[in-house]
């Protein structure tokens, strides 16, 4: 089993940039395919990247591709997802999340992080 913690949320402007972390704990973490998830007010929480467990591939909903890049480090036992050129309907609560499976779906991940706030100013 493992365990998430997501950390660098925060608030910035239009344009700006953020980068999430989420550190997992326990020895199988490189067994996982990682996922980020989002969730805004008032709406369902949707997809937003994963990598599989050896990095070679990622996916991205269209609304991020070209903003958003997600990566991994097995020896730290993290997953970072680099935000850049934020906008404004990007706010939500960013969650992280692990899974065997792990694919597009809520369903295909096992464990889940707390969640961090990211708030994008106009």
């Amino acid at each position: 089993q493992v365990q998430l913690v997501e950390s660098g949320g925060g608030l910035v402007q239009a344009g700006d940039s953020l980068r999430l972390s989420c550190a997992a704990s326990g020895r199988t973490f490189s067994r996982y395919t990682m996922g980020w998830f989002r969730q805004a007010p008032g709406k369902e929480r949707d997809f937003v990247a994963a990598i599989s467990w050896g990095a070679l591939i990622t996916n991205y909903v269209d609304s991020v591709k070209g903003r958003f890049t997600i990566s991994r480090d097995n020896a730290k036992s993290t997953v970072y997802l680099q935000m850049n050129s934020l906008k404004p309907e990007d706010t939500a609560v960013y969650y992280c999340a692990a899974g065997e499976r792990g694919g597009l779906s809520m369903e295909t991940y096992d464990t889940w992080g707390q969640g961090t706030q990211v708030t994008v100013s106009s």
